[in-house]
């Protein structure tokens, strides 16, 4: 077994002692639920009002944050990272995928001058209680059914978007299951192209620690966050070459934590 896995699969560091950290569970126990029933209802009073998507997609950035600090999770991302992501424009974001807290992670690590949104399956933007939050933060909506359709939805809603925003995107497609990164798919690379944006790498470390699959109580601990620089595709080589090339890149990265 090398280092790195052997290191990955250690207990993680606990950032608050015991007694606080029950404490805080209770808190999100007893609030929770009512705060992000005030989250989820926001949109239906306030969807059509000017400035909505901004204030809101911030509003739900803090809520990702909150959430994080009750379960007793720290994100660490670079001061430098941080201004990189703020700098950040005309981009595509891809993140690797690893546990169901990659997203929370990513809204509170990336700031508030980076504004990004996310691609999602259809049929959560068909749910009744969410659809107008959704759609009114800006998620670009992708019927998984047809993958020409959902190329193609994707690049016109990327072309359509100010430089400042990008998307994100999960080049695995789902969740890993083995310690390394998964097979790429070639969507983001695909977009990337077709809009002229670059291709921001992002790689989340140790969120399957702290929540693996099939758990549904994290753990207490850190995750890292790292920020790659822009990977520009290269139109005189194949789309599988630019694939192979970012998965390297990022590979590169998450074996070397």
């Amino acid at each position: 077994m090398s280092n790195q896995t052997e290191t990955r699969l250690k207990t993680p560091a606990a950032i608050d002692a015991l007694p606080l950290r029950l404490l805080k569970r209770a808190a999100l126990l007893l609030l929770g639920p009512f705060y992000f029933l005030f989250i989820a209802f926001v949109p239906l009073l306030c969807a059509h009002k000017k400035g909505f998507r901004g204030w809101y997609w911030r509003l739900v950035k803090r809520a990702c944050s909150r959430l994080l600090w009750l379960l007793s999770i720290r994100v660490d991302l670079s001061e430098a990272d941080k201004q990189a992501l703020a700098d950040d424009s005309n981009s595509v974001i891809v993140i690797n995928h690893r546990s169901h807290l990659d997203g929370f992670a990513l809204m509170d690590a990336v700031p508030d001058e980076k504004w990004f949104t996310f691609a999602a399956k259809k049929e959560l933007c068909d749910a009744k209680l969410l659809s107008t939050g959704f759609k009114g933060a800006g998620l670009v909506e992708i019927d998984r059914n047809s993958g020409s359709v959902a190329m193609g939805t994707l690049s016109r809603a990327v072309s359509k978007m100010p430089e400042r925003r990008s998307v994100v995107l999960f080049p695995e497609g789902t969740r890993t299951k083995s310690e390394s990164l998964g097979a790429f798919k070639a969507g983001a690379v695909l977009v990337a192209r077709e809009t002229g944006r670059s291709i921001r790498p992002i790689v989340i470390l140790d969120s399957d620690r702290l929540l693996p699959r099939g758990k549904h109580l994290p753990l207490s601990g850190t995750i890292h966050v790292v920020a790659l620089a822009p990977f520009i595709c290269d139109m005189s080589a194949s789309v599988d070459d630019d694939v192979a090339r970012l998965r390297a890149a990022m590979l590169a990265v998450f074996e070397g934590s």
